[in-house]
């Protein structure tokens, strides 16, 4: 049986002014569990930044209670919850001339006395965070002469110094390439197991959350909140729920999000990921039917239509449309 480190209960979210309550969200209900990473998903404005300030004990409910290791978020301190609670924002305000190993230091601020002064064993967490996002070697590095990816690993190594047992991302992969994204999450993937932590990752990237995230919350205007295995919200549909509307929706054989509106009308032999790509391209071109069927081979790749031979995708699809 797992642990939850987090629970919501009935919870109702918004805003208050004077006497007027703005509410955002209602009926919530979720667990965050330890040792796994959570992505919560769901267009913007819906208000998961709201979620995320009540989770952080930013925000006191209109009803229900957020239990932090089973007591209510309200009755930590802010010292406490600094104790419990890590936080890497998507934009932090960062001195340029501060070293990465200088940063990640101040993840143990919470643990040490009013001097500052960092203990031996304080050293170790620090050392030990820097090893573990792999920056060891950006320890002397400026923030300022280091890329966007090491600078976030950085904040992620913060973080991990700081051993709360649980960590919330804001966007970690925002303005990152493909590649530091994936490694990105990978790496909190890794510390959710590696370190036990419970990990709360708010993102867009739904193709590398489905890759790496144990679990999905999924949050959309108008329904409540949907907690689940992302296999288990794709085979049942329901990770539609982000995408509203009558144009696209996820296709679970292709993994990907895909329009709805299209019917194509044509035959197309060979094997599937060769064929989906060749559907995509045509798809995009504007082609929707074709009279006769469409043979891939590919050692070497060929295209066979109408008794010729096409040697890449370009070559074929220019063909077609002049054809069409």
């Amino acid at each position: 049986m797992k642990e939850t480190s987090i629970v919501g209960t009935n919870l109702t979210l918004g805003y208050a002014k004077g006497k007027v309550h703005k509410e955002i969200l209602s009926g919530l209900d979720f667990e965050l569990f330890e040792g796994e990473m959570c992505c919560l998903l769901g267009p913007n404005g819906v208000g998961k930044s709201t979620l995320v300030k009540a989770i952080l004990g930013q925000l006191k409910p209109f009803e229900g209670d957020v239990l932090l290791r089973g007591k209510p978020i309200s009755t930590y301190s802010n010292e406490m919850l600094a104790k419990e609670l890590s936080v890497v924002l998507t934009e932090p305000f960062l001195p340029g001339n501060m070293t990465v190993g200088q940063l990640v230091a101040m993840g143990r601020i919470p643990h040490t006395s009013w001097t500052g002064k960092l203990e031996d064993s304080d050293r170790a967490i620090v050392n030990s965070a820097l090893e573990a996002t792999k920056t060891a070697y950006l320890r002397d590095e400026r923030l300022s002469e280091i890329s966007d990816g090491q600078r976030q690993k950085a904040l992620i190594a913060r973080a991990l110094a700081q051993d709360g047992k649980v960590m919330v991302l804001d966007e970690p992969t925002a303005h990152l390439d493909l590649v530091n994204r994936y490694e990105i999450m990978q790496l909190l993937r890794e510390i959710s197991k590696n370190h036990g932590k419970s990990i709360l990752v708010v993102t867009h990237d739904l193709e590398i959350a489905l890759e790496t995230a144990d679990r999905f919350w999924l949050l959309n205007c108008g329904t409540p909140l949907i907690s689940g295995l992302p296999e288990d919200l794709v085979l049942s549909g329901q990770i539609n729920h982000l995408l509203p509307g009558e144009n696209f929706r996820f296709s679970v054989e292709k993994g990907r999000i895909e329009s709805k509106i299209s019917v194509l009308k044509f035959e197309i032999l060979g094997p599937s990921e060769f064929t989906s790509w060749i559907v995509k391209a045509l798809e995009k071109a504007g082609i929707k039917a074709l009279p006769e069927p469409i043979e891939v081979s590919t050692s070497p790749f060929a295209i066979s239509y109408k008794d010729q031979v096409y040697m890449s995708v370009e070559e074929f699809v220019v063909n077609i449309k002049s054809m069409v």
